[in-house]
């Protein structure tokens, strides 16, 4: 390819939008410009390179296997280039450029939002900082940390992978759950001990957890899986299931008369998340920033 210049630097930009919103037509809404530009800037990054980068018509959008190596050198290169930018600027001790981070979902009700104050104060102490936020899931989080995607993750702590530090930052409690419209709504704890939760149908999470955890949804009778805690509310309140659910998530409902936990003392199990970040990184004022605010609020 010879020298990388400006202009490829920012058509490879366009080609990671496009692979990561899954074709050119959702691409307009992430890079805010025109179908006709972006196919016009993909097929002179395909003529640069001298291969064919994706599949476009009427069976989808697929890159080839030429496409795949591209794109992940692309997540390198434009990784890299942020990793000089915040080098540069922690010489200057200025705070500029982009602050990555990865959260998991449905964390934005906990009470006292650490995340939030700190987000807050790091926007005060640096007006430039552009903060990009990825709610993905706790496995992706942590491996775009390692690849340097991301500078921090906010996630369940379920294991602890080499190349990782993890800071807890919460507890979170998760209680059983049950709709106003469920049988077991309006029934007494005394009643409620004495009931087989066996026989009413429940909403197992299709997503990664501890063994201890993994013990209370086995007592129950699985019957659907939802791949992320909103999903689990979406089946809870249909009335048909009963499912665990983070007590600050469920709140709003159980305050409303929607929602009512199941004998708490009995299903109830604690969750702790960490702040993530990878052990040896390029120096990076921001992040270190960042985890300043965390450690003086936890």
């Amino acid at each position: 390819m010879g020298q990388v210049s400006d202009t490829d630097i920012r058509t490879l930009r366009i080609f990671k939008a496009v692979v990561e919103c899954g074709g050119f037509s959702a691409a307009e809404v992430e890079l805010n410009i025109s179908r006709a530009a972006i196919s016009i800037a993909m097929s002179d990054l395909e003529t640069r390179l001298g291969f064919k980068l994706c599949q476009r018509g009427r069976s989808g959008f697929s890159l080839t296997n030429e496409g795949a190596q591209v794109y992940n050198y692309t997540l390198q290169l434009i990784a890299s280039i942020e990793n000089f930018r915040t080098s540069v600027n922690t010489l200057h001790d200025n705070m500029k450029g982009e602050f990555n981070i990865g959260i998991t979902d449905n964390l934005v009700t906990i009470p006292h939002m650490k995340v939030t104050q700190a987000l807050s104060e790091l926007k005060v102490r640096g007006p430039d900082i552009t903060i990009n936020i990825r709610m993905i899931p706790p496995t992706v989080i942590e491996q775009k940390i390692l690849d340097g995607q991301l500078h921090v993750g906010i996630v369940p702590e379920l294991r602890v992978i080499n190349g990782l530090t993890y800071r807890p930052l919460y507890q979170e409690r998760s209680l059983l759950y049950c709709d106003r419209s469920h049988p077991l709504f309006n029934m007494s704890d005394a009643e409620l001990s004495h009931i087989d939760l066996q026989n009413y149908d429940a909403v197992i999470p299709a997503y990664a957890q501890t063994a201890a955890i993994k013990a209370h949804h086995q007592a129950l009778k699985p019957a659907a899986t939802a791949t992320d805690r909103e999903g689990i509310v979406f089946l809870i309140r249909t009335g048909q299931y009963i499912g665990f659910l983070p007590d600050h998530l469920a709140a709003s409902w159980q305050e409303k008369g929607e929602f009512r936990p199941i004998l708490e003392e009995r299903h109830s199990y604690y969750t702790t998340f960490s702040v993530v970040t990878r052990t040896s990184h390029t120096p990076n004022l921001i992040q270190e920033t960042f985890i300043e605010m965390i450690d003086a609020l936890t």
